[in-house]
């Protein structure tokens, strides 16, 4: 298993001055780069100060300019706020400025509070179907002249100028949580992006079986990968816990407010709703959250994350941005990469070791069947 991390400009204050957003960002992503984690992931949000991501693809090539290896995604692209042509174009050109480093996920979008302002409106759960459409449009654009007579989006001959650096293109990821997207997503090659939200660690397996299910129903596929996403916080003491566990509930009632559009935005600043207004009222309970999460010291933290190598996740992303204080956010990177990384780098090794071995010992055609 592998380690990616997640993270967001953001701001909860007006206070707040941009430059100190930036740096912020830049110093967290030069020390994943260093850590050695594999992938940044950051995300497509409009109007929110918490989010503050217009266009990912810029921030992106901003961060290629100052990382050597770590790779750039995109978790997500909202595919109902763009159109194939200016995607395929956009992601292409990132793909170029960072030497080849894109990672493309894209997802039908999440808040509500967006929708209204970014998409006329319509239900975030409909943008789906557009999804459905831009993707398969966009692979094609890269692939070369392409005309598409869709329904959502209708134009004539046209190709993707430039073409993606990656051949044939980047990585696609769909972000997925119900098993007809898991199904989808695995039919046309795409890798998948999940997150068990705050559930207990019970949905961990469930979204595993879901991915297992769509793996076995396209064997004309090659095994996509599978990332899972947690709010992660790692700390030497337990005590430490308690600031985690309270930035979490109080992200999580803005989160409620943008999903459900039930609170009030001033100035982008969204207003924590009330814990009687929240879906899943269990999971903000001090104890589950602090449970739940990938929240603990080192060790408490290996632990927890077996559940996920065992629902065979290939990437585990640490979501960073919840408005948890830099210090404990530079804590968690220092201790994931000297505590955690380098004994799942150990296990892989042993994990590889063990089937070379097993593929030696098996008689030779099977052997063969295996590589």
């Amino acid at each position: 298993m592998k380690f990616a991390v997640a993270l967001s400009m953001e701001r909860f204050s007006p206070d707040t001055p941009m430059s100190d957003v930036t740096s912020t960002m830049l110093e967290l992503v030069k020390m994943a780069d260093q850590g050695g984690f594999e992938t940044l992931w950051t995300a497509e949000h409009h109007t929110i100060e918490c989010t503050i991501s217009p266009n990912p693809f810029t921030i992106l090539t901003w961060l290629g300019q100052h990382t050597e290896r770590i790779r750039l995604g995109t978790a997500t692209i909202v595919a109902p706020y763009w159109s194939p042509i200016r995607l395929a174009g956009e992601a292409a050109l990132c793909d170029h400025l960072t030497g080849g480093r894109l990672e493309f996920g894209i997802a039908r979008g999440a808040y509500q509070y967006e929708f209204d302002r970014m998409a006329g409106g319509m239900p975030q759960q409909e943008g789906v179907a557009y999804m459905k459409e831009l993707v398969p449009a966009v692979q094609k654009l890269w692939a070369g002249d392409y005309a598409h007579d869709g329904h959502y989006w209708k134009f004539p001959l046209a190709t993707s100028v430039p073409k993606p650096l990656q051949a044939p293109h980047p990585r696609i990821w769909v972000a997925a949580r119900d098993p007809g997207t898991f199904d989808w997503a695995v039919g046309i090659g795409a890798s998948i992006l999940s997150t068990p939200l705050a559930a207990p660690a019970a949905e961990i397996a469930v979204l595993g079986e879901k991915f297992r299910k769509a793996v076995a129903d396209h064997p004309e596929v090659p095994r996509p990968r599978f990332m899972m996403q947690r709010r992660t916080c790692c700390y030497e003491r337990p005590e430490e816990a308690e600031l985690a566990v309270r930035h979490s509930i109080d992200y999580g009632r803005s989160f409620e407010n943008l999903f459900q559009n039930i609170g009030t935005v001033t100035n982008g600043f969204p207003t924590a709703v009330s814990y009687e207004s929240v879906a899943g009222r269990d999971n903000y309970k001090p104890e589950n959250v602090l449970k739940n999460l990938m929240f603990g010291t080192p060790d408490e933290v290996i632990e927890k994350l077996l559940d996920y190598e065992a629902a065979g996740v290939d990437q585990f992303s640490l979501g960073l941005s919840f408005n948890l204080p830099l210090e404990l956010q530079r804590k968690t990177l220092d201790l994931f990469t000297r505590e955690v990384l380098p004994v799942f780098a150990v296990r892989e090794r042993d994990r590889r070791h063990e089937e070379e071995r097993r593929l030696a010992a098996a008689p030779p055609r099977l052997a063969a069947v295996g590589r």
